[in-house]
C-alpha cells in the first residue's frame, strides 16, 4: 500500500501548476491534502478510480482536507468530535480493515506564537483522539504538523528556536506524541539523515537554497512498525510550497 501526503497550499493554485500530473505519477493507493483553501463545489477534481472526501473549513479560502483512496473505506469522520476543533476542517479519518488512517491539518502557532494556547489545546485533544481510536485498530496519521521536531529538521535551527513551529512547547508535544506510542516513519528509516525538508518559504530563495523545514510527516502506531517498508519525501515535485511526503506500508 503507497500513501502519499501533500500540504497544497491552496488546491485550485496546485491544480494550474501540474497537480493532476503529479498525482497520476505518485500513483498513490490513498492520497491525502492538507490546505485545500476551498468550499464544496469550487472544484470538479476527475480522479478514475478514486473515491473522494472532502472536509471544508467554515471560513472561506481557510485550511481545509481531503483524501481520496482506491479502497472504500468502512467509515468516514470529519473532524475529532471537539466542538472548539471542529470548524476549520482539518482531520479525515477513513477507517480500513486493518487501521485508521487520519489526514491532518495542524493549526500554526502563528508569528509571536499568537495562537501557541489554542494549538496546546489541539495537541492535546488531537492525541487523545488517537490514542482513542488505537483502542480499536491501530493508526496511521500524516499530514503537515506544522512543527520540526528536532534540530536536523530544518535547515536553520538556532536562528528559528522559539519561532512558530520550532517553539519548545510544540516540540515538547511532539517528543510526547511519539513516546505515547507513535514512529515517525522518517526517521524510522532515516535516524541521522540531514538536509530532508518538505517546506521551503516563499521568500529569500529558501527552496533553491534549500533552506527547508521537514513539517509533514506519516506516523504509525508501534503496532505496525513491522510492515513499514519505505518512506520518502519528494522535494522534486513542485506546485507547492510544501512537497509531498511519501509512506509503503506492507
Amino acid at each position: 500500500m503507497k500513501f502519499i501526503s501533500w500540504n497544497v497550499n491552496g488546491l485550485r493554485a496546485c491544480v494550474s501548476k501540474g497537480f493532476v500530473d503529479s498525482f497520476n505519477a505518485l500513483d498513490a493507493d490513498v492520497f491525502c491534502l492538507q490546505e485545500t483553501k476551498l468550499q464544496q463545489g469550487q472544484i470538479d477534481l476527475d480522479l478514475p478510480g478514486y473515491h473522494q472526501y472532502w472536509n471544508y473549513a467554515e471560513k472561506k479560502g481557510y485550511s481545509g482536507t481531503a483524501v481520496f483512496t482506491k479502497f472504500e473505506p468502512i467509515s468516514v469522520r470529519y473532524g475529532i468530535g471537539v466542538e472548539e476543533h471542529d470548524h476549520e476542517g482539518r482531520v479525515i479519518t477513513l477507517e480500513f480493515d486493518g487501521y485508521y488512517l487520519v489526514t491532518v491539518y495542524t493549526p500554526n502557532a502563528q508569528d509571536g506564537l499568537a495562537r501557541i494556547d489554542y494549538r496546546m489545546a489541539w495537541e492535546d485533544a488531537f492525541l487523545a483522539y488517537l490514542k482513542g481510536l488505537e483502542q480499536h485498530k491501530p493508526v496511521i496519521f500524516c499530514g503537515d504538523l506544522n512543527v520540526a521536531h528536532e534540530e536536523i529538521d530544518l535547515k536553520n535551527p538556532k536562528s528559528n528556536r522559539g519561532n512558530a513551529g520550532f517553539s519548545d512547547e510544540e516540540r515538547g508535544k511532539m517528543t510526547d506524541l511519539l513516546n505515547s506510542g507513535f514512529v515517525d516513519t522518517f526517521r524510522y528509516f532515516y535516524p541521522d539523515k540531514e538536509g530532508i525538508y518538505s517546506w521551503w518559504s516563499y521568500r529569500f530563495h529558501a527552496r533553491e537554497n534549500n533552506a527547508g523545514w521537514r513539517i509533514d510527516y506519516f506516523i504509525v502506531s508501534e503496532a505496525l512498525k513491522d510492515r513499514l517498508m519505505s518512506a520518502s519525501i519528494h522535494n522534486e515535485i513542485y506546485g507547492s510550497d510544501h512537497c509531498p511526503v511519501e509512506l509503503v506500508l506492507n
